[in-house]
């Protein structure tokens, strides 16, 4: 099988135009991450198809297009539109209300919604249908707040070399939050160490993090 993606805790195969083979090096949450993704497209958003699972691997719809970090990359004056674009998925997400059984995480009241947890420019493919949200093994249920804190917290903690590339980002994360109607700041602690308990950080991110904890988290 040609290898077409790598991530840091699966990789994703082509088996033909169609589909991919999204494999995890030391398991994962297939069935309930197949299911979520299932429920998620008959509620008319975004994902890819499934169509099969085993405890490692999962068969997936083959989607066409570069992912958000490759456009943001490649053509910079397009920053402020996907900032908002990526808001805007946010918002879709947290119209839907959390099915019983996906778990619980930076839990509300009694109105948990479908999070994702890791919606980062990385895991958005731009195809010719449209974004679509893809790596759904940190999803859980709760507080909308929290999951844009957590996009907030990771492209921000992200390493990026250079200057011009560190302005585009913080260009980003205005038209993000300009671009959700949900404001994110009383979970920014949270998500900041939640975040830390992350085994796949860089040494840098994890300072980066361990600083926002113990200062400021605006």
């Amino acid at each position: 099988m040609e290898l077409i993606a790598r991530g840091r805790d699966a990789d994703v195969y082509a088996l033909d135009e169609f589909r991919v083979l999204r494999r995890y090096r030391n398991g994962g949450p297939t069935g309930l991450e197949a299911r979520l993704m299932r429920h998620l497209a008959a509620s008319g958003y975004p994902v890819p198809k499934v169509y099969e699972t085993t405890d490692t691997d999962m068969v997936l719809e083959r989607l066409t297009g570069p992912t958000m970090l490759e456009v943001l990359a490649g053509r910079p004056w397009r920053v402020a539109a996907l900032g908002r674009m990526l808001g805007g998925l946010h918002d879709r997400l947290h119209a839907l209300p959390a099915p019983e059984w996906l778990p619980r995480r930076f839990g509300t009241a009694g109105d948990d919604r479908v999070l994702h947890l890791d919606l980062h420019p990385g895991n958005v493919l731009l195809t010719e249908q449209g974004p679509m949200v893809i790596d759904w093994c940190n999803a859980g249920a709760g507080d909308p707040a929290a999951d844009v804190a957590m996009t907030i917290v990771t492209v921000a903690g992200a390493e990026v070399p250079q200057l011009t590339a560190r302005l585009g980002r913080s260009l980003f994360l205005r038209s993000m939050r300009k671009g959700c109607a949900t404001d994110p700041g009383g979970r920014i602690r949270e998500a900041v160490e939640a975040k830390l308990a992350d085994p796949n950080l860089t040494p840098t991110e994890a300072a980066w993090l361990r600083r926002r904890a113990g200062g400021r988290t605006d």
